[in-house]
């Protein structure tokens, strides 16, 4: 007699799969088609991995579905995960705090749709130590900005030890983040910004896994998420695009929506925000019409005042500039290098007249040339 036993970790196939691959192989009698009927219309299991129900079900159960609320204009929705990326010191931090702060309030912007209800809204903030984040909210005349009461900052504590009791520092933070949510209640949180949060030489992987995590928790806790990434340093004469999204563009497969802040190489200063992509509602802020805007601060707080439309064409180095630039860039290199203007124009495939105008303007040594 067979004394064989199933190892612990063996499990039987659902009912369902072991129908499904007979089905592929020769066609089901009419009782195990009704089994089969009856497995995928009955209540899944809270264990198991999938819920398989007709698609006609799903709408039955979204029957006449809510709008979601509109958190930032048509640029993130309640209920999404969203990714806000840009260049380094264009101002996402500070574009996170303002928009933190009116969620807190229900206080919706000038110019964009906002929840009026007064949300807890958690804003990690792995950027700023505190001396620079009280420096943007705080004047010699004014005073202190007060935040909204529902606004809380979040960040690292520097004696915490608690890492040392899971497998790995993703773990630790991912534990750490869940914490903070159901200690807080909240649910809108802002993370700034991913990079501070990867770990290990897979960034990239790394960011990935907080972003699953992140769609987990969102689900799980009925949450609204903004994330805060970097952009590596790109070409100003081009679009910005998800091409941009430093790491890796996978992650914007994680997320329900993404914008991006601009800087305009037509005016020092001026900024805009585009729409890179949309599941809640439609592209408003396209290249065509980018929102327009500007860092201030007349009183304590640092924050972005919004203009009008514009052209997203209308503020990238045109190429012909930009073709410009980088000649003249060559030709100084090669001339500190001690290259003859003749040497730099073979050199680069251009007219000895083009070289010569470029140093004189300089201010280069042309002596000797007749």
């Amino acid at each position: 007699m067979n004394n064989y036993s199933k190892p612990a970790h063996y499990y039987e196939r659902p009912a369902a799969i072991e129908l499904i691959r007979t089905m592929a192989k020769q066609p089901l009698t009419a009782k195990q088609d009704q089994t089969l009927h009856n497995l995928l219309r009955s209540p899944a299991d809270s264990k198991d991995a999938f819920i398989i129900k007709p698609a006609g079900e799903f709408l039955d159960m979204a029957d006449s579905p809510a709008e979601s609320d509109m958190l930032f204009g048509d640029f993130w929705y309640e209920g999404e995960l969203c990714i806000l990326f840009a260049d380094t010191n264009v101002g996402k931090s500070i574009l996170a705090v303002q928009i933190g702060d009116a969620l807190s309030r229900g206080t919706p912007f000038e110019r964009f749709a906002m929840k009026k209800e007064a949300s807890t809204v958690l804003y990690f903030d792995f950027e700023l130590n505190d001396r620079q984040f009280a420096k943007r909210y705080t004047s010699e005349l004014h005073g202190q900005h007060q935040f909204g009461p529902n606004f809380y900052r979040v960040v690292f504590n520097p004696d915490a030890t608690g890492e040392r009791k899971f497998a790995s520092y993703h773990h630790y933070i991912n534990n750490a983040l869940e914490n903070a949510l159901i200690a807080s209640g909240a649910r809108v949180i802002i993370i700034d910004n991913i990079t501070c949060l990867r770990s290990g030489t897979q960034a990239a992987a790394s960011a990935i896994g907080l972003m699953q995590k992140l769609q987990t928790l969102k689900n799980q806790y009925g949450l609204s998420i903004l994330v805060l990434a970097h952009t590596p340093k790109r070409n100003p004469a081009r679009p910005v695009t998800r091409n941009d999204l430093q790491g890796s563009k996978m992650l914007l497969n994680f997320a329900d929506s993404a914008f991006a802040i601009g800087e305009s190489q037509a005016k020092t200063g001026l900024r805009y925000l585009k729409q890179i992509k949309q599941r809640s509602g439609s592209q408003v802020y396209g290249a065509g019409n980018v929102c327009l805007c500007e860092i201030i601060k007349p009183y304590n707080f640092l924050h972005f005042e919004f203009a009008g439309p514009g052209n997203e064409a209308d503020h990238l180095v045109h190429y012909t500039e930009q073709h410009r630039q980088s000649t003249e860039e060559r030709i100084t290199q090669l001339h500190q290098q001690g290259l003859s203007l003749r040497q730099i124009a073979k050199n680069m495939s251009i007219s000895f007249s083009t070289v010569f105008r470029v140093v004189k303007r300089l201010g280069g040594e042309v002596e000797g040339i007749k």
